[in-house]
């Protein structure tokens, strides 16, 4: 049956039709709104949906002639269960091998393929996303996930209802999963310094996983938020939000701790807070571990999305070890990717995803591994604190990343829009926030640069109707407050264009 993308709630269609609304299908991953007691926002997904999803990816799958053995697993919020079951039923109907890992976090299925000999992966999470969101990671070609091209065959499957079914579908509940995993990533970790960590987890579902992975490796551990409430009643599980970061802070400085790492909702990235409580933000980590990392290495080469730092390129350590960075595409799936084509020893993005290829990893985004890597970090410079390391960097004045409400429909042309005005003042050799243009980025909506090394991005994001902006400054808080100014008068030139989750 072809998907409706608009029932009513509460309907015999509603109860009978699959509903699935186009613009659930991102760039690299699938999110809906499926609803919640507390909003009158009327869904854009039901459970019938999900069914044809799971039909529709067995179908692609085949047609891609991978085999049909699928990892599955969910994330902690009150739904994600029946969606899981939903989807692993529309999954079986096409053919497909469901290996069902129970409760779970995203790298703990992407270890599974791996694990369980499984070419492909469906984890139902709407990681960070408010209550009412879920969503699903997808991929076919261990490490990587699926890309544009992989989610627009998808997505045209799915809303022609042109899937398949086929016999040989079969379900199977891989019990003790959690301990596996855990095994795995503790394996050959040794850490000598007992350092006092705060684990945030903001009631999601690193809760059940990330605070005994740090007591493994010998830490004492402050748990915080750890308690799985699919609620969130403090506030939602995103290393990336302020109040997250806050709280982490708050918490260090009342433990006397030595760090303070904070996990999203479904446990694939990580936030980090140091003993001063300083809230360092996850491009500055990365710029510290790839000092790290191209030590022990002996340089290397690292990707990083275009949200991040210009330290990558500027860093003297960074050019006196001999280290590359590539700045690619804001995406956990495009930055995943990019780092197997290059064989990377890395791959950082801004929001918390951090990638590790041998011998650190085997190329995917996990949490649990970036705050390994910290540890590790720390543990091998016995004479410095986090604090201290982050000391030795160069300064500048970032801004958290920025989201401004743009609907998913029009997003993309306002982006467009800048993008256009920018380039015609490049060309024209016009000043933005009153210096000359130097260079711009186009591989993400654009990234602008100018001759102090100030620079903007302006981007629509993949996951949410919003647009996100994210400015910095090698100079000063004033240069960084100017450019931050100058894009966002752009942005203003249209009525789309809504009111920023937070700022600076």
């Amino acid at each position: 049956m072809k998907p409706s993308a608009d029932l009513s709630p509460n309907s015999y269609a509603f109860e009978t039709q699959p509903l699935v609304k186009p613009t659930g299908f991102r760039e690299y991953d699938a999110r809906w709104w499926f609803g919640h007691p507390s909003s009158d926002k009327p869904p854009e997904l039901n459970l019938l949906g999900v069914q044809a999803l799971g039909m529709g990816l067995a179908t692609l799958i085949r047609q891609k002639g991978i085999g049909q053995r699928i990892v599955v697993g969910h994330d902690f919020r009150s739904y994600s269960l029946s969606i899981k079951l939903a989807l692993a039923q529309g999954l079986m109907a096409g053919g497909a091998e469901v290996l069902d890992i129970g409760l779970a976090l995203s790298p703990m299925a992407y270890f599974a393929q791996f694990a369980l000999d499984a070419p492909s992966v469906a984890m139902v999470t709407a990681s960070h996303n408010e209550n009412g969101w879920t969503g699903v990671k997808m991929g076919c070609d261990r490490p990587v996930t699926f890309g544009p091209d992989d989610m627009a065959a998808l997505r045209d499957i799915v809303l022609s209802g042109a899937y398949e079914t086929a016999d040989g579908g079969f379900y199977e509940q891989i019990d003790g999963f959690r301990t596996r995993y855990l095994d795995e990533v503790v394996s050959g970790i040794a850490i000598g310094r007992r350092l006092k960590v705060v684990c945030a987890c903001g009631n999601g579902t690193a809760g059940a996983f990330a605070p005994d992975m740090l007591e493994r490796l010998g830490c004492e551990v402050i748990p915080l938020d750890c308690d799985l409430d699919h609620s969130f009643p403090r506030y939602n599980p995103n290393p990336e939000d302020m109040e997250m970061l806050h709280t982490m802070a708050a918490a260090v400085t009342e433990h006397g701790a030595d760090l303070a790492f904070g996990f999203d909702g479904d446990g694939d990235r990580c936030g980090v807070v140091d003993d001063t409580g300083r809230e360092i933000f996850a491009d500055k980590i990365g710029v510290m571990l790839a000092r790290d990392m191209a030590k022990e290495q002996g340089g290397g080469q690292f990707v990083v999305d275009v949200k991040s730092t210009g330290l990558y390129h500027t860093d003297p350590i960074l050019k006196e070890l001999g280290a590359q960075t590539d700045y690619f595409k804001t995406g956990h799936s495009y930055i995943k990717r990019r780092v197997r084509d290059l064989g990377a020893t890395a791959g950082f993005e801004k929001s918390g995803h951090f990638f590790f290829g041998p011998p650190y990893g085997r190329g995917y985004d996990d949490g649990l591994l970036t705050a390994i890597a910290v540890l590790r970090m720390v543990d091998r410079n016995p004479d410095y604190s986090l604090g201290a390391l982050y000391d030795e960097l160069p300064v500048t004045y970032g801004s958290p990343t920025m989201s401004a409400h743009c609907a998913d429909e029009l997003k993309y042309g306002v982006v467009e829009d800048v993008v256009k005005d920018i380039l015609a003042m490049e060309e024209e050799g016009a000043a933005l926030a009153g210096r000359p243009i130097s260079a711009t980025n186009t591989v993400n909506g654009i990234r602008v640069t100018d001759d102090e090394g100030n620079w903007g991005l302006v981007r629509a994001s993949s996951n949410k109707p919003e647009i996100v902006v994210v400015v910095e400054s090698p100079v000063s808080e004033n240069r960084k407050k100017a450019m931050f100014e100058a894009i966002d008068g752009l942005l203003r030139r249209h009525d789309a264009v809504g009111a920023y989750n937070q700022t600076f």
